[in-house]
């Protein structure tokens, strides 16, 4: 109710203004940010300042307020930082001064003046010109101690913005983790591209799609759930290397480290393999932090020191598991005794990965590269000439995250289509997230595609582990919630 009155009292101020005819300008042009300022004259002593007489011309959000009669100071809250101004009757005139004092915490204002020191030191604008620019109708909240509700800060990421200073540094350094990794990738020579988001197969991925309608086309489209087999498709004609900082969409449960809407990069390069990829990952996990021990709730995680690559069985043997990874009747008992369900249609393949991620997952917390997948479940790798049931894949863990994933790709077209039929005799069987058979993709193999190995990283799930963030909701702008109420 008391926030009601604010914005009801906040309302008639506005109508005032609207009825003067000085709502909403859109004719001042700030010419300084707080933050230049500070750094090209903060410092200067108050003598020097005096003498060079340097003009100001400032604008942002009003954060503070103190008025003392004849005079008023506030504090402007721009997109660098935050500088003070200094009013008074005699430098802006009694009748702007009077205005200046019904204005609200919120409100944009725009000023004009010189630079000078405070007694007590601090760098301010002498205005001599003040105006509205924008009017607040709502109270910002707490005064100002921060957003303490984890959900309204999501929900309101436009509030937790102008209250929390720290959130922009935040986002700022995904910026720079993202520009890092694709400079690291285009020093290498790789072509960075756009694919499609909606796809009338969606594929390169084991996931549940989003449904959505073309209605001039009258065709079910699905939105992307992974860029993969365009980018090979890609490859297929030629361009050897790629890459795609991408959207996905995969519709499924919303926790710390999920969201239905992410991003990824996946990147491609011919003539290459498994071993290449893992190399490069770590290369661009090592460049995107920048630094050699990154400190993650609480843990010290060591990027600089060479990452450990352990196969799933050795991952697995770790916790007192012994037996053969390969009988699915022994995988299948010990399921069973740790409470893991699976259905008979699943190979060994399958129970052995359940197992590995029951068991060692949790484990990983220094950057580890786990290999040795089963085939089974790599549908879009190359099977190992080795040993065919194994595929020429790993997955990079942190912190027992999931961060990246690659392999050696599988271009051989008649091993890719049978994979793919397994694929949907999984789907018919009920499994929401088995791959659809792309009849296009398996002619632009039978085309023929160069030897390739190809990798993609969580770049949400990486910017958490670098900036320390404890839920993926903190690294993406506006995550997606339940309804209010």
């Amino acid at each position: 109710m008391e926030e009601n009155k604010l914005v009801d009292e906040r309302q008639e101020k506005l109508q005032a203004l609207r009825a003067a005819g000085h709502a909403y300008p859109n004719d001042f042009r700030r010419k300084d940010l707080a933050l230049d300022l500070v750094r090209s004259h903060g410092e200067k002593s108050r003598e020097a300042l005096a003498r060079e007489n340097l003009a100001a011309c400032v604008a942002g959000r009003m954060m503070l307020k103190r008025v003392m009669g004849k005079a008023s100071f506030a504090t402007l809250q721009d997109g660098s930082g935050r500088i003070q101004v200094y009013l008074t009757n005699d430098s802006v005139g009694v009748e702007s001064h009077e205005n200046f004092k019904h204005w609200d915490l919120g409100d944009i204002v725009g000023v004009e003046g010189a630079l000078f020191r405070t007694n007590k030191g601090e760098l301010t604008v002498h205005a001599r010109k003040v105006r509205l620019l924008a009017k607040a109708l709502r109270p910002l909240p707490e005064k100002f101690h921060g957003l303490a509700d984890q959900e309204m800060r999501y929900r309101q990421r436009y509030l937790d913005l102008v209250v929390n200073p720290e959130v922009k540094e935040l986002f700022l350094k995904r910026t720079k983790i993202i520009q890092s990794i694709r400079d690291t990738l285009v020093a290498e020579g790789y072509l960075e591209v756009e694919t499609p988001m909606m796809q009338p197969i969606p594929g390169g991925a084991v996931a549940r799609p989003f449904r959505t309608h073309h209605n001039a086309l009258d065709m079910e489209l699905y939105l992307r759930i992974a860029p993969e087999l365009y980018l090979k498709r890609l490859v297929v004609g030629g361009i050897e290397r790629v890459f795609e900082i991408n959207r996905n969409f995969r519709n499924e449960g919303i926790s710390t480290r999920h969201n239905p809407e992410f991003t990824m990069l996946e990147w491609y390069c011919t003539y290459q393999d498994w071993r290449y990829m893992m190399d490069l990952t770590e290369r661009l996990v090592r460049a995107a932090a920048g630094t050699d021990v990154v400190r993650y709730q609480g843990k010290e995680l060591h990027i600089g020191k060479p990452f450990a690559r352990v196969p799933i069985p050795e991952a697995i043997r770790q916790h007192n598991i012994h037996g053969d990874l390969r009988d699915r009747n022994f995988l299948a008992r010990t399921l069973k005794e740790l409470k893991v369900e699976f259905s008979d249609d699943q190979g060994w393949g399958a129970l052995q990965l359940m197992l590995f991620e029951t068991v060692a997952e949790k484990h990983l917390i220094e950057p580890t590269f786990v290999l040795d997948f089963p085939a089974e479940v790599s549908p879009l790798s190359r099977r190992r000439d080795s040993d065919p049931e194994v595929a020429d894949r790993f997955e990079l863990f942190i912190d027992a995250k999931e961060i990246a994933n690659g392999f050696s790709e599988l271009n051989d077209p008649e091993d890719q289509a049978s994979r793919f039929l397994e694929q949907v005799k999984r789907k018919d069987a009920g499994d929401q997230e088995a791959m659809y058979y792309d009849a296009d993709y398996i002619r632009a193999l039978e085309y023929g595609m160069p030897p390739c190995a190809g990798g993609g990283v969580g770049i949400d799930r990486l910017v958490m582990i670098l900036t320390d963030s404890p839920s993926i909701r903190d690294v993406i702008l506006f995550p997606h919630m339940r309804p209010e109420g």
